[in-house]
């Protein structure tokens, strides 16, 4: 099986702070919001992003740059909501979330008109995503109460749920991040 270009790994902590997770939808409205007021220009770039491949063949590597720094910064965020990890989301160190996506060659490996049916593409992956995270938020919740009694994650659910991440993230860097256009596998694992 070969590896996907894009890919994310989660640091296990082995104890969780139970008064923190306890609050966590709290302590994280502050940090949500500086997220919400830079990542409308995000969604906007990846429209930018498709015209530039599209009529130019380009992807200027600051827009790149710029992309894949909002992207970590929303995973770190993500993992701090959903429990995984204590550290409050910083807003440039990638902290214990590790994610690695490759600069595209554009003229080598980006094929002009597929921005145009990448987000027709990903449908089937939206639709299985959609189930997979109504379990991510059972798991969520049962890990809130093994968090609040034993003190830890449980691992089982910890890797279920940096699946899920790791999926969204493939996905994302195939439809809106258009690094790769490499069709995105099912499946949770590296």
């Amino acid at each position: 099986m070969q590896n996907y270009p894009v890919n994310l790994k989660i640091d296990y902590a082995e104890s969780s702070n139970r008064l923190t997770a306890l609050f966590r939808l709290i302590l994280v409205i502050p940090i949500v919001i500086i997220l919400a007021l830079i990542s409308t220009y995000a969604e906007a770039l990846s429209f930018a992003i498709a015209m530039m491949i599209l009529f130019k063949e380009k992807y200027p590597r600051w827009w790149f740059e710029w992309h894949i720094g909002i992207t970590k910064f929303a995973y770190r965020i993500a993992v701090y909501t959903f429990l995984m990890r204590d550290e409050y989301p910083s807003t440039d160190l990638d902290q214990s979330v590790h994610i690695s996506v490759p600069y595209p060659d554009v003229k080598n490996e980006l094929k002009r008109w597929m921005p145009l049916v990448k987000w027709i593409l990903v449908i089937p992956h939206i639709i299985v995503l959609i189930f997979i995270f109504i379990g991510v938020l059972i798991c969520t919740v049962f890990s809130l109460i093994a968090i609040l009694i034993t003190g830890r994650y449980p691992k089982g659910i910890f890797y279920f749920v940096e699946g899920f991440f790791r999926w969204t993230l493939r996905v994302s860097a195939f439809a809106l991040l258009l690094t790769t256009d490499e069709y995105p596998p099912f499946r949770l694992k590296e």
